[in-house]
């Protein structure tokens, strides 16, 4: 064995923060695959957002760089004297990347092909994927924060960082000490109800500290608001998710078409596009490809689990995550994974469920760098120390200087890093860390980077026996 990884083994065994904790580590050259060093390589570990190399990889093989996803607009009457007699029908195709502007758009699209008047309702479809919001080992208390959103095929995000079926909420402080704080929201909506029980209290001169909670209650859309912002505090913007996507979706859309003056006579509700309907706009997304920068970046859970559920639908006719999860999995057998090692679980690698051996994933990030997308999948990864948020992601404050492009992964008791990089030798590796058990999963991220930091700064030397 190389003296690198001897001095590396000893390394990582003596730090405390790993003391009854599990450590899986896989290290490959990235010219050849080959195996460098492992602990616990083909022990089965909880990947957290390293799940999403999979599901990204996955999508890319499937639907391809250039997949969209689409959103589109139907009616199932006529149109006579700029009045459509009939119902207007939206209909989501899994698109995570509409905003209010879009649906303004679309409200748009309406007024210009004559139709000022609806004597019909406005219907939302949401029938492309199935109706199973939330993936099976979603933690309840997980369902209120823009990580744990529900996943449907008609749905909304607040900003280009698509966290789709949140609203995103800006709470300023009062104009003096025991005043509520303002609260605004992106995008503008009564799909939820504040309930604002915070204060604004006396300016702290050094830090400007808040505490602010934001929590949605279970089954409706009353969100609390509680804590205190200090007088001095800068803005603070914080995301929930809604009770039901698909009716948020549909409320933006009817305020869309209020506001352009285009009035109607029935009501806004869910339902199916009948087959007699007539096609009147297509909106496509963003490909894949650049969908992937937000996703992997910003680590995004409703991407991952759209992923899924879309290539449940595109392969086997059926928008579930049953479906697609099948679907992964026999891909993923394709390009050299054994997934009979595996449990999978869901998209996004929130389940505490999943498991995956370290060595599969370091073995996987090698082979596909043979597929005609790599290209793709590499850019989406985030870089550390790189401030830009849609070039370091999750990384943006990590190793700065170190050449690392890597997902991370994060949920409780577990921290994870897998991608590629280049030692100070010039030397091109593979790595892959998946720390379990930890006590607290927030020290992981620093323990990572020292064994990461290692990795690059030691020199190799090998030994002849």
């Amino acid at each position: 064995m190389d003296e690198k990884w001897r001095k590396f083994h000893h390394f990582m065994k003596s730090e405390p923060n790993l003391q009854g904790a599990l450590a899986g580590i896989s290290i490959r050259t990235r010219k050849t695959g080959e195996l460098l060093y492992e602990h616990l390589g083909d022990t089965r570990l909880h990947p957290a957002s390293n799940m999403k190399i999979f599901s990204c990889a996955t999508g890319f093989a499937v639907l391809g760089e250039n997949y969209t996803f689409s959103t589109e607009l139907w009616i199932d009457g006529e149109i006579k004297d700029h009045i459509l007699i009939g119902n207007l029908y939206l209909k989501g195709k899994g698109d995570p990347t509409l905003l209010q502007q879009d649906f303004e758009y679309l409200a748009q699209v309406i007024k210009e092909k004559g139709i000022l008047e609806i004597q019909g309702d406005i219907i939302g479809d949401d029938t492309w994927y199935d109706d199973v919001r939330l993936s099976q080992d979603l933690n309840w208390n997980d369902e209120h924060y823009y990580y744990g959103a529900q996943v449907s095929a008609l749905t909304a995000s607040p900003n280009q960082d698509y966290d789709t079926g949140t609203v995103m909420l800006t709470i300023s402080p009062g104009d003096k000490p025991g005043e509520k704080p303002t609260i605004s929201l992106t995008p503008l909506t009564n799909y939820i109800n504040i309930i604002n029980r915070a204060i604004t209290t006396e300016s702290h001169v050094e830090e400007g500290e808040s505490e602010i909670t934001v929590i949605r209650l279970h089954g409706n859309n009353d969100v609390v608001v509680e804590g205190s912002i200090s007088l001095n505090s800068e803005s603070l913007k914080e995301w929930v998710a809604v009770w039901e996507p698909t009716d948020y979706a549909i409320e933006l859309f009817q305020n869309a078409l209020k506001k352009l003056g285009i009035s109607t006579s029935g009501t806004a509700i869910r339902g199916v596009t009948p087959k007699q309907a007539s096609l009147l706009y297509v909106r496509d997304s963003i490909s894949l490809a650049d969908l992937s920068v937000p996703f992997m970046k910003l680590s995004n859970n409703g991407h991952g689990e759209m992923i899924v559920k879309e290539l449940g639908k595109v392969v086997k006719g059926e928008g579930s995550w049953d479906c697609g999860l099948n679907v992964m999995e026999e891909t993923l057998n394709t390009l050299g994974v054994d997934t009979s090692k595996l449990l999978i679980r869901d998209g996004s690698g929130i389940s505490h469920v999943t498991l995956i051996q370290p060595n599969e994933i370091s073995k996987f990030l090698f082979r596909i760098q043979e597929e005609p997308w790599f290209n793709s999948f590499y850019r989406s990864l985030p870089v550390a120390g790189n401030e830009d948020r849609m070039i370091g992601g999750t990384l943006n404050d990590r190793m700065y200087g170190l050449e690392v492009h890597a997902k991370t992964g994060t949920i409780m008791g577990v921290s994870t890093l897998s991608g590629y990089l280049k030692t100070k030798e010039g030397e091109e590796l593979i790595f892959s860390i998946m720390l379990n058990n930890l006590l607290d999963e927030e020290d992981g991220p620093d323990i990572i980077d020292k064994l990461v930091e290692y990795i690059i700064s030691e020199k190799s030397k090998t030994i002849v026996s």
